[in-house]
């Protein structure tokens, strides 16, 4: 009886399915690699679009909560940051002084970060002056502590703002929209948020947020 010899692979064969299976691998992983990184984007835009929703919703709160009291700014706005005394829900009686501001920094995108800041709960007339120099200074040239407060909003190459007075809206630091002395500044009947996002967000371009007084009478502005 004739014995037929097994056929095996050659060295050559083994090596060739070897490299197929690495470019196979290669190819996979390659793949994998542009999901993880396409995930990871949407993600960053999903968490900077969260974030920009957050400080939106927080700027209307404060200003909802403003406080109204004898002889204490409710509001100042200086053209470079906005101060707001407003109410502090869990401290009963207390209050807090919040700043908001657009800070320049050249290594961040768009050229600057809008940034929040709040003092700790304040019970006396005098803690209140503190916090609400300490905000101004937090906006100019904030020290390690002061900085310790504030939380980054979102990148911002500029923002604006604009208040609705006399049934029209104007530039906060027009004569028209101060009252001259800054213990007795109230809010006005509206303020409009312009924001000018950079083109390397998930949101680009302008973005205006307009807020009414909840006691306005009358209708909106």
């Amino acid at each position: 009886m004739k014995r037929t010899r097994a056929q095996g692979f050659t060295l050559i064969e083994v090596l060739v399915a070897i490299g197929i299976m690495a470019l196979m691998a290669l190819m996979s992983w390659r793949g994998v690699e542009a999901m993880l990184r396409t995930q990871t984007h949407l993600q960053q835009r999903a968490d900077q679009i969260r974030s920009l929703q957050a400080g939106l919703s927080q700027w209307q709160t404060d200003l909802n909560r403003v406080a109204h009291l004898k002889g204490i700014a409710s509001w100042d706005w200086d053209g470079k940051v906005l101060r707001l005394t407003r109410e502090d829900v869990q401290a009963g009686d207390g209050v807090r002084v919040v700043a908001w501001t657009w800070r320049q920094d050249a290594g961040h995108p768009g050229g600057g970060d809008w940034l929040r800041w709040q003092s700790t709960p304040l019970q006396t007339r005098a803690a209140w002056q503190e916090a609400w120099q300490n905000a101004r200074t937090w906006s100019q040239s904030p020290t390690t502590e002061l900085r310790a407060a504030e939380v980054s909003i979102h990148p911002l190459s500029g923002w604006q703002l604009f208040v609705h007075r006399g049934g029209a809206w104007t530039n906060p630091l027009s004569s028209d929209a101060t009252t001259g002395n800054a213990a007795d500044a109230r809010l006005p009947d509206g303020v409009r948020l312009v924001l000018t996002l950079p083109a390397t967000t998930p949101v680009a371009g302008e973005l205006m947020l307009d807020w009414v007084r909840p006691t306005l009478s009358g209708g909106n502005p």
